[in-house]
């Protein structure tokens, strides 16, 4: 793997025009196909295999024309002054309303109050219903218009209005988003590298790579079915692993400058050493996100295989782009005091010049062992204390008290994860909004006014086909459905036009994401075979809040064999490319330990309310039920990354002849800084989504930054050094018919700098030859 990559940073740096002009190319090409391409379609909302589906469906089969995911209005209506409604203005007010709105273009049907009995018990409050022929995203401005300036004139009677549902859901505010990740990133570059240079090139080849990954999921999106929550996703991953993969070469790249290399070769050594982790920490990404398909949700799927797509796009350009600009530009990408040294090499290329090279490349590898006892004893290579890396000091402390960073580690990790354990999955609503919104004051009023259970009403459809009488088989089902406990009225049915099946609205005591309501709808799908075998009507519950219920049902039903196929798949990868069983096995665990540490963070935060109010979170709930095997999928890919990165720099030294706490210590000496770096790019750009106004989202940027601030500082810098240092040699065991059975990719390069040491010795011999002829 190593020597082929070499030869591709190699062919990259020569022709390096060619490369750049195939990358603009490809980019022109996808940027070409999205300004062709049809409109993406909408996020699917299909959830096949559970029981609201199959509802959704049915009313889909037996109402044709009334789309069961169309856009719905709930307008509230609140008498000022603790007046009612039903006085002879307010009702004149609403009455007109409703009639306006009701002949408004792509308008089904609108109920108002009086007619449908929605009216508070004391009169203050009531609500009119209002349906729509398609779905939320297809509504027009003018409908939309519309209910606006009913509104507003109701208002102007003297009333108090407020518009809940999908129909008027307002916009989140925009926070700053990628835009803060990228300024964040820039000043973590150039505080890593100290160049202007260094700290762009891998900004440019992130933006670059994103920009080919969503021309390419625009272009395809209509065929494919990619929505913009794909491109949002796949933006957000590519442009913080993008940024990493190309910040790890170019810091390679450095590395091989400092220890005398040409342009050309250190760019080649890069691209085989450093470019062989990115090889392999972006296939654990991809299997990671190609993962989610396990999972039986097609949304999640489509977000995994675009986001798939955007990884491997930043890997290709990593190992091809990054080295082509560096043969553009092959010093500026280097410090002051390197580029100095880089002059001072070039002036001395002449004969004595490339010896005296050679001379001191064999005094290095003479010097090897004793450099590696000199950090092992708290001394830099030149014998000065105190002057070294804070990696490398941070290093040496692990590996000399490995036991109490390793309890610390592991019990302060799961103090943090134990807030997991009250994990509530589900999807947060209007409840969780801004009050400076119009939907969370029309859920506060109807809450007020009839009882939280109206803003989650419970859509039950009864299928009376193979009943003998429908109508009373409907009455039966709706006499069982009112008598059940938590349930506090429910609807008259509506047959459609062949009366072989009828929808029924029941309303619940309690909120929507209460635990109770979710336990109110196991009880009513409990009690169903026993109205089956009576009446011979099949009914089936969803709703939006049964819908949400069902999905949470889902994804905790899928985490486990998800975890299992993406853990399993991993773990032969790093022991293919560790060539050990318990490092695998470590970087398992300890992957365990910072995804559940964010599991319970989140619920620490956005569940049970501890510091909520610091990231603008004004009301709690439950947490959304993707997040938990979304969190799950991404973190282990991008957990997998710093393992790969971290680990084969030890593995190198070891390999070259360290012993185990040495090559701890050599490892963080030039890995440690660069994922440092790394994580705190990831971090920003994950933590730029906090800035938003939707609960939701913030929920995805406090998670993603959270776990990746735990892998990446506590159990990658403290964990992982910690166990290395107390397996000793037996990290890296391997039985005999694995070492046969696995290929070899050589990741560390040991290939590569076995043969750039053959050669140098056989240079060294040809010299002593000729001066000894001489």
């Amino acid at each position: 793997m190593a020597t082929f990559l070499h030869r591709i940073g190699q062919w990259a740096f020569r022709r390096r025009l060619t490369v750049l002009l195939i990358w603009v190319a490809v980019l022109a090409a996808v940027f070409l196909g999205a300004s062709a391409a049809a409109e993406a379609p909408d996020d699917s909302s299909s959830m096949p295999g559970i029981e609201s589906q199959q509802a959704f469906d049915l009313i889909d089969e037996r109402f044709p024309g009334a789309d069961a995911d169309g856009a719905e209005a709930r307008i509230v209506f609140v008498a000022e002054d603790g007046g009612q409604v039903t006085s002879a203005v307010n009702r004149a007010a609403i009455d007109t309303l409703v009639a306006q709105v009701a002949d408004g273009p792509q308008v089904a049907e609108a109920t108002g109050p009086f007619e449908a009995k929605a009216v508070s018990e004391d009169a203050s409050t009531a609500y009119a219903s209002v349906t729509y022929k398609v779905a939320p995203d297809e509504l027009t401005d003018a409908s939309k218009d519309e209910v606006t300036r009913a509104v507003e004139q109701a208002r102007d009677a003297g009333l108090t209005v407020e518009v809940g549902g999908s129909a008027l859901e307002t916009e989140p505010a925009q926070g700053l988003g990628e835009v803060l990740g990228i300024a964040v990133a820039a000043v973590v570059l150039l505080i890593t590298f100290g160049s202007l240079a260094a700290a762009g090139l891998p900004l440019l080849t992130a933006v670059l790579g994103v920009g080919i990954s969503l021309c390419a999921i625009t272009a395809l999106g209509s065929a494919l079915g990619f929505s913009s929550t794909v491109g949002e996703l796949a933006m957000m991953l590519g442009l913080a692993v993008g940024i990493d993969y190309s910040l790890f070469v170019v810091s390679r790249y450095r590395e091989e400058r400092a220890g005398g290399q040409q342009p050309q070769e250190a760019a080649a050594v890069a691209v085989g050493t450093a470019g062989s982790a990115v090889v392999f920490a972006g296939l654990t990404v991809v299997i990671a996100l190609l993962g989610l398909s396990v999972v039986g949700v097609p949304m999640l799927t489509k977000m995994g295989v675009g986001s798939a797509g955007a990884i491997l796009v930043g890997v290709l350009i990593s190992l091809t782009v990054v080295p082509a600009l560096l043969g553009f530009w092959p010093d500026a990408v280097l410090s002051r005091r390197g580029r100095k040294g880089a002059r001072r090499t070039g002036e001395g290329l002449g004969r004595a010049g490339e010896v005296a090279r050679r001379t001191r490349g064999r005094l290095s590898r003479r010097s090897r062992a004793a450099e590696a006892d000199a950090q092992a004893t708290g001394t830099t290579a030149t014998g000065a204390a105190g002057t070294t890396p804070w990696g490398v000091r941070w290093a040496r402390f692990v590996v000399r008290r490995p036991v109490p960073v390793l309890v610390l580690t592991v019990v302060g990790l799961g103090a943090l994860a134990m807030p997991a354990l009250d994990l509530r999955m589900g999807m947060p609503g209007a409840e969780a909004k801004s009050t400076s919104t119009t939907e969370r004051r029309a859920y506060d009023a109807l809450a007020d006014g009839f009882g939280p259970g109206f803003n989650g009403p419970l859509t039950v459809v009864v299928d009376v086909k193979r009943a003998a009488d429908p109508q009373a088989a409907v009455t039966a089902v709706a006499d069982e459905l009112a008598a059940t406990k938590g349930i506090v009225s429910v609807s008259p049915p509506r047959f459609n036009k062949a009366e072989d099946a009828a929808i029924l609205s029941a309303i619940p005591s309690t909120a929507p994401a209460g635990k109770q309501t979710q336990d109110l709808i196991h009880t009513l799908r409990g009690e169903r075979p026993a109205v089956v075998a009576a009446t011979g009507a099949e009914y089936k519950i969803t709703g939006t809040t049964a819908l949400n219920i069902d999905v949470a049902q889902k994804m905790q039903d899928a985490l486990v064999p998800y975890l299992a196929v993406v853990v399993g798949i991993a773990f032969l990868l790093l022991m293919l490319v560790f060539r050990s069983i318990l490092v695998p096995l470590k970087a398992a665990l300890g992957y365990l330990l910072s995804v559940l540490a964010s599991l319970g963070a989140i619920v620490l935060v956005f569940q049970q309310g501890h510091g909520a109010g610091l990231f603008g979170v004004e009301e709690t709930g439950p947490i959304m039920s993707t997040m938990p095997i979304f969190l799950v999928g991404i973190i282990f890919g991008l957990a997998m990354d710093y393992e790969v990165f971290l680990v084969s720099r030890i593995r190198e030294a070891h390999i070259h002849g360290e012993n185990p706490r040495q090559s701890v210590v050599s490892g963080f000496r030039h890995s440690a800084p660069v994922v440092g770096a790394a994580a705190l790019i990831m971090m920003a750009v994950f933590g730029g989504f906090m800035t938003g106004g939707e609960t939701m989202v913030k929920m995805v940027g406090f998670g993603l930054a959270s776990a990746v601030f735990f892998d990446a500082f506590v159990v990658r810098m403290a964990f992982v050094p910690a166990v290395l240092a107390l397996l000793g040699k037996a990290g890296w065991w391997l039985p005999r018919w694995a070492d046969r059975l696995l290929p070899r990719v050589d990741v560390e390069g040991e290939a590569l700098t076995r043969r750039v040491r053959g050669a140098e010795d056989a240079s060294d011999a040809t010299e002593d030859r000729a001066s000894l002829s001489v």
